[in-house]
């Protein structure tokens, strides 16, 4: 039971009337601007009817099972450091043990659809949902589930018609707006919260397709895959995870937006699972050093670093250092606008993709396939290179922007473990104090492409760099790869 705190504080109330009385400030003219609604009791009211409380158990056979985490969520839950619920405490015997959990839903449907967050429900042997009435019932089936944004959907089977909550445009609410969040913080039912929109599209790192409502009303544990409303009582997030050091609200939650939540809970309920187009690419953000070396006016877009082979990018021709700056008509911001995008679109839809290869701008058309189910791996692999070997004679090597490159030789590709499937020119030595190393450039790293231009020889990319420096062009861009073939760009300074 959490420890309840009386609030102090009144007869410091008392002090500041009794001041501004004596500064001459009333009270009763203070305007109005800023304070919020004056009650959200009508729309609470309105809407506690459909908001669940999950209580959830799971039997480990002994211990701790792999798998299970102590008080965090399930383990390897990318919202796993953000939001933690309830267990039992282990039992030492080693014997079985109940593990429980708390969480929040809501209904979407009135014959009994609920969605909520998959970390309250994953894993669970039974779960069931407390309504405000008093009722209670069992989940007879999980429709579908999808870790990567974190949400369920939940099958119960009600005697009488639920009643449900709509969703809502979250694209329109701002920085700013009111919103209201709905309930079962530390177990103690259903609880209403009020805060504002504090930011949209927030990145916390939790995934690939981050795209958050920030609030500050109070989501504490066991708020976790309840409701976030707007003024008008529609659902505009599903809260999902909170940053605290102590483990309650300090005012910093997340939610996922509803536009991306419908899109999510529409597949869990037609297929049971998440279909997510795939184009193929990996990509990277475009620095304003990278900008500058490609020649462009401002740092916008996504740049793409490798293109899989037999991928809807590759039938499309798009290529490496190819920009993509709008996708199916959505401009692409930045390398994140760009999974999101991809990922909502329909499998097999032709897309008009636009994009800047070396400054020009192109229009291709791509058709989006399914995401495979695990992530592409390089075939090329090496072991670690043995240091305690006899070490072998220094190449020959031309000493450029701090770093000693040299031919890639079938000895440095042993010395430094690089797969055959990697060609260009191999980075030897790093000096400290250089721009390069400051970008994370290290030794064993092979330059594949000196701005737009493939390399074989350290001559080649001598040759680039004074093209580009006699271009103008404070920073020249290469594309590196490491050992195992992944691919990034640096923008390195050329002075």
């Amino acid at each position: 039971m959490p420890q309840l705190r009386r609030l102090p504080g009144l007869p410091r109330i008392a002090a500041v009337a009794a001041a501004l009385a004596v500064t001459g400030v009333a009270l009763t003219g203070a305007p109005a601007l800023g304070r919020g609604p004056d009650s959200v009791a009508d729309v609470a009211e309105g809407l506690q009817e459909s908001v669940v409380n999950i209580s959830t158990t799971q039997t480990l056979k002994s211990g701790k099972e792999e798998g299970a985490s102590e008080g965090a969520g399930p383990k390897g839950s990318p919202f796993e450091e953000f939001f933690d619920d309830f267990f039992d405490d282990e039992d030492k015997d080693g014997l079985p043990r109940k593990v429980s959990s708390l969480g929040s839903g809501f209904v979407i449907d009135p014959s009994g659809l609920v969605v909520t967050n998959n970390h309250v429900i994953e894993g669970a042997d039974e779960i069931i949902l407390n309504f405000t009435d008093g009722t209670k019932l069992k989940v007879t089936k999980i429709l579908g589930h999808d870790p990567k944004t974190d949400l369920a959907l939940l099958k119960v089977e009600p005697k009488k018609p639920l009643k449900a909550v709509s969703f809502g445009d979250s694209s329109t609410m701002r920085v700013g707006d009111w919103v209201m969040a709905i309930g079962n913080p530390f177990g103690l039912g259903g609880s209403v919260t009020v805060g504002i929109i504090s930011a949209t599209k927030r990145d916390i790192n939790a995934g690939p397709y981050d795209d958050f409502l920030q609030t500050d009303a109070a989501i504490n544990r066991g708020n976790s895959g309840g409701p976030l409303f707007n003024m008008d009582g529609q659902v505009i997030g599903v809260n999902t995870a909170i940053i605290s050091p102590t483990g309650g609200s300090i005012g910093i939650g997340f939610a996922v937006p509803s536009n991306s939540a419908v899109q999510v809970i529409d597949q869990l309920k037609q297929y049971g699972e998440m279909r997510r187009g795939w184009l193929g690419v990996h990509v990277q953000n475009v620095t304003e050093e990278i900008a500058g070396s490609l020649g462009l006016k401002e740092p916008t877009g996504a740049l793409v670093a490798k293109v899989s082979p037999d991928s809807p990018a590759a039938a499309a021709g798009i290529q490496p250092s190819d920009v993509i700056v709008k996708f199916d008509g959505q401009v692409i911001d930045n390398m994140r606008s760009l999974p999101r995008a991809v990922a909502a679109t329909a499998i097999g839809k032709n897309v008009a993709v636009a994009l800047l290869r070396k400054g020009s701008p192109m229009d291709v058309t791509v058709t989006v396939a399914r995401l495979p189910e695990g992530e592409e791996a390089d075939d090329a692999t090496q072991s670690e290179p043995n240091l305690e070997e006899e070490p072998l004679p220094e190449p020959q090597h031309e000493d450029l922007l701090g770093l000693s490159i040299a031919p890639l030789t079938d000895d440095l590709r042993e010395r430094y473990g690089i797969g055959q499937g990697v060609e260009g020119v191999v980075i030897i030595e790093v000096k400290p104090d250089s721009p390069a190393a400051q970008k994370n450039v290290k030794a064993g790293d092979v330059i594949v492409e000196v701005t737009q231009e493939k390399v074989k020889q350290p001559q080649d990319v001598k040759a680039r760099l004074l093209a580009v420096r006699k271009a103008g062009r404070r920073s020249v861009l290469l594309l590196l790869s490491d050992a195992k073939g992944e691919l990034r760009f640096v923008a390195v300074p050329t002075s």
